[in-house]
């Protein structure tokens, strides 16, 4: 088998070329070559073969020719090997060390490797890049290849290609966190377009097939890792517009992957069906996207046998539609530091399941429209906010539940272990516990509740209950990963193991008689017998006590294996026969485990119906158990649902701010809301006017939130909440620019901006915050005031519009269904006092300069400041002739005092003295008396 040691006795004296030329473009330039680095090894990476390379290395260039823009891990021995641009790259990346191994024209060929054991670590470091790695295994061991010559080179292939977008391994992907690989195909014209996206760790697949320009919204509702696009569709103007939101890697594939016929003979094949009838009437773009996406699966897994479940059609307008700008405005699921601490979904995920997490983070992500789906999960969430002790007894059960989606689908793939059979025991056992707790108080318990327990009792067909149980008594309680390891099948479950084990064990108490018997014979204290993967057992002494055993008469029993700095190895026959009897009862107990672990992955695919009905009753039980504990916490209210367009809350609060206020053990400022698009009720925009700081975002924010929450089948922080479904909800608050893309701040306010004002329906909620601030005052409000008419006189949606603009509440008193508020503060011993309470009516002012005052202003421009507002509202101009020059102050005639300063600033014998001195020579006592003399020289 090859090791690091193995390449002194190959030909690498050439530096073979990778590929051909069109294949070497592909290939991304490492760090060092985009900034003009180190020219040698570029040299050397770029330097064209000199000679023929040796087999070794022709077999590593064809498989590198397979996969030119993959970083390859190349199998030897108990490494991975990189070499060439692809260990340059990965240790700048990894940050390991770069060796070199053979040279060309005098310069090295790079080489880094890392350890078979370790490499799941670092090919999460590689994946979180957005790198793709194909993994090169060793199909078969360095005996099987010498049958074939003694000169033939261990086979190898690419076993798979590890993308962002395809990981099913628990230690590159986070367990409470989704993934989707997504495909876009567009129909002809380009005015529909589609996705397919499928989570490979879990086996979900979805489809939507919606407008172009809404694209977008299905997009960024997704936890995208990787998107897939045809080469022809990567240069139009909608993928470049989703590009500069989606910060996934882009992969684009060729056109004749995308034809709609591919798509459905790979459906089918999947599915392991004759006929897509069952699945609706697919279009041409969905199929061309299913095709993109099946393809790329089957090329990143080597040809497995991948299946997802069936396909789960989403239609357009089924669900809140949220805009990239909105959904990382509200911080939905994420927030503005790129984090998941901080978001809304952080702060209400009470589930304790993976499955769980991930199945509120896609109810959050895409709340429904259907009332009658939100009124079912209120139900849910209800039932269990009334009764406590259950929802208890529920929640202690789904503690011990783990993850049988991605346990299943690795098992499916062939990438699974023992480790996923426990789990799979272990969350049927919970799953039963639940349906125990569940049992009796189930009457008049709501629809989605009794469809849970429905489906739990189903899938606990006659088949699974026997599986549970035979994992829970075969598996041992800590297996280990891989099931070559072996000792994973408890003792006393398959008599014929117990038998091979028990030939081993005594194998090796006969090993360790021998131990003893050869340190006495030899009259060595320290001689003991070791075992490793090159040698097998051996003898090991310390060098000092060596010599007798190379010495006669021990020399005849004792054979010389090897000789190291401080130990020297020997072996005997016996010793060998001993060795082959271990090693063969060592494999055959291995060998019987791992026919036990196949047995049970069959059992396991043959359950995966039911399997996949468990896994999603537990998910919907423990979103439903966990929204009731955060209700409970944070006494937030069941929504009322009406069928007029109107938002009205007593008491509410943002979910967000709130927590970490509690934390800080401080209170939040609870303030009622009053929204109606027609006007009956409440106004339909409200002018939200008040100084920065006092909460105005916040209370923007909060109303948003509440609508998002309660869509999503969430309860609501506030003391009432009553509100008419929303089709879309916008949010433009807070400032950024787009430096990337040659944008201002103003001029990304204003895309938002426009956004808004062209999608807006009466049915949407809109928040717009400082809209106009970024240009000049008449510009500015000249905007802000345009664009509060359309909200209103157009768009006709429930708005909040905070604006520093005072001039704009005029406007309110105007507008049909208008209105102003404001946020309440009051001034104190010249100091400003937030109150973050919201009244009604337009603020009195701005209390601009008091806010700049508290952020650390100097206080002479404070002053001035000051100045400046007292003159322009003592003119009554106001900002229509800012006379700024005519609020300069008059100058005067110097004080005496001033006047000495000026002198000393210019005759100060204090500045010669200390021109004079060397302050690292004072002494203190020196440093002391100057300073008396200084003081005395300002006199």
């Amino acid at each position: 088998m090859f090791d690091r040691g193995d390449l002194r006795f190959l030909d690498l004296s050439g530096t073979p070329k990778l590929m051909d030329d069109a294949a070497s473009q592909a290939i991304r330039p490492t760090a060092a070559a985009k900034s003009g680095g180190d020219t040698t090894v570029a040299a050397a990476r770029a330097a064209a073969p000199t000679k023929a390379p040796t087999p070794f290395m022709a077999q590593y260039l064809e498989i590198k020719a397979r996969n030119p823009d993959a970083l390859l891990f190349f199998r030897m021995g108990d490494f991975y090997e990189l070499f060439f641009e692809d260990a340059v790259e990965a240790a700048e990346i990894l940050g390991i060390t770069l060796t070199a191994r053979g040279e060309h024209e005098g310069e090295p060929i790079p080489m880094a490797g890392v350890p078979f054991h370790a490499a799941d670590g670092y090919l999460a470091r590689l994946i979180r890049t957005g790198r793709t790695v194909a993994v090169c295994e060793q199909m078969e061991t360095p005996a099987e290849a010498k049958k074939r010559g003694s000169k033939a080179v261990v086979a190898r292939d690419i076993v798979r290609l590890v993308t962002p977008g395809t990981l099913t391994e628990d230690t590159l992907l986070p367990a409470r966190q989704g993934q989707a690989l997504v495909a876009v195909a567009f129909a002809k014209g380009g005015s529909e377009a589609a996705l397919a996206a499928a989570d490979v760790s879990t086996g979900r697949f979805d489809l939507v097939c919606c407008d172009t320009a809404a694209l977008g919204d299905h997009l960024t509702a997704l936890p995208v890792q990787e998107w897939l696009v045809t080469e022809s569709d990567a240069e139009c103007d909608a993928i470049a517009s989703l590009r500069e939101v989606i910060s996934a890697p882009l992969a684009q594939r060729p056109d004749r992957v995308g034809r709609p016929a591919r798509g459905e003979t790979l459906l089918k094949e999947t599915l392991g069906v004759a006929a897509l009838e069952a699945y609706g009437d697919l279009t041409r773009a969905e199929l061309s996207a299913i095709a993109l996406l099946l393809d790329y699966i089957l090329l990143t897994q080597a040809g497995a046998d991948v299946r997802l479940d069936p396909p789960r059609r989403k239609t357009q307008g089924a669900a809140l539609a949220i805009d990239p700008a909105t959904r990382a405005s509200l911080e939905i699921e994420q927030a503005l530091s790129g984090e998941r601490a901080g978001s809304l979904l952080a702060t209400i995920d009470r589930t304790l399941t993976a499955p769980g997490a991930r199945h509120l983070a896609a109810r959050l992500s895409e709340p429904s429209r259907n009332q009658a789906d939100i009124s079912a999960q209120h139900d849910a969430v209800g039932w269990f906010v009334e009764r406590g002790h259950l929802r208890n007894d529920v929640r202690e059960q789904l503690k011990t539940v783990p993850d049988i989606e991605r346990a299943r689908t690795r098992l499916r793939l062939g990438r699974g272990g023992p480790r996923d059979l426990a789990a799979l025991a272990a969350a049927l056992v919970g799953a039963d516990a639940a349906i125990a707790a569940m049992a009796e108080p189930m009457d008049g318990a709501p629809g989605i509740l009794a469809d849970c327990m429905q489906q739990l009792t189903l899938a606990r067909h006659p088949t699974l209950s026997a599986l549970a149980h035979d994992l829970s008594e075969a598996v041992v309680e800590e297996p280990p990963v891989l099931a070559r390891d072996g000792g994973f099948i408890a003792p006393g479950w398959d008599a014929a193991l117990d038998e091979t084990r028990a030939l081993r064990d005594d194998s090796r108490k006969i090993i360790a008689g021998l131990e003893r018997a050869y340190g006495e014979e030899t009259d060595i204290s320290g001689l003991r017998i070791k075992y490793n993967n090159v040698l097998g057992y051996f003898i090991d002494v310390a060098a000092r006590v060596a010599d007798p055993l190379m010495a006669a008469p021990l020399n005849a029993k004792f054979i010389h294996r090897q000789t190291l700095a401080k130990n020297v190895r020997f072996t005997t026959e016996e010793l060998q026969a001993m060795a082959g009897r271990i090693s063969r009862a060592e494999d055959e107990a291995k060998g019987r485990e791992r026919a036990i672990y196949d047995s049970f992955v069959e059992r396991v695919n043959a359950a995966e119906a039911n399997l996949r009905m468990s896994a999603d009753a537990l998910a919907v039980l423990d979103v439903a158990s966990a929204l009731a504990e955060w209700a409970a916490e944070t006494d937030a209210v069941r929504p009322t649902v009406v069928d007029n367009p109107v938002v009205h809350a007593d008491g509410l609060r943002h979910p967000v701010v709130e927590a970490a206020l509690r934390k800080s053990g401080d209170g939040f400022t609870a303030n009622d809301l009053h929204l109606d698009a027609s006007g009956l009720s409440g106004p339909r925009l409200s002018l939200i006017t008040g100084p920065n700081m006092a909460g105005k975002s916040t209370f923007l924010r909060q109303a948003a939130l509440a609508v998002i929450l309660a869509q999503a089948g969430c309860f609501v922080p506030a003391r009432k909440f009553e509100f008419g479904l929303a089709d879309r909800v916008f949010s433009r608050v807070g400032a950024s620019d787009d430096l990337a893309r040659g944008r201002s701040t103003f001029m990304v306010e204003m895309v938002e901006t426009a956004t808004i004002l062209s999608q807006a329906t009466e049915r949407s909620v809109v928040i717009l915050d400082e809209v106009g601030r970024g240009t000049s005052t008449f510009d500015g409000l000249a905007i802000a005031w345009a664009a509060v008419e359309h909200l209103h006189d157009v768009n006709g949606c429930r708005s909040l519009f905070a604006t520093h603009y005072h001039e704009l509440t005029d406007l309110a008193a105007r507008l049909k269904c208008g209105a102003n508020a404001s946020l309440r503060a009051r001034e104190w011993n010249g100091d400003l006092i937030f109150l973050h309470e919201v009244q009604p009516g337009p603020a009195d002012k701005s209390y601009g300069v008091q806010v700049a005052k508290l952020a650390g202003l100097p206080r002479r421009a404070v002053a001035r400041a000051g100045e400046i507002l007292a003159k322009l509202e003592a003119d009554g101009s106001g900002p229509a002739v800012l006379p700024l020059f005519a609020a300069a102050p008059e100058p005067t005639e110097p004080s005496a005092s001033q006047t000495r300063t000026v002198e000393a600033v210019t005759e100060s014998r204090a500045d010669r003295l200390l021109e004079t001195i060397d302050p690292d020579s004072l002494t203190p006592r020196e440093a002391l008396a100057l300073i008396y003399e200084l003081k005395g020289s300002e006199g």
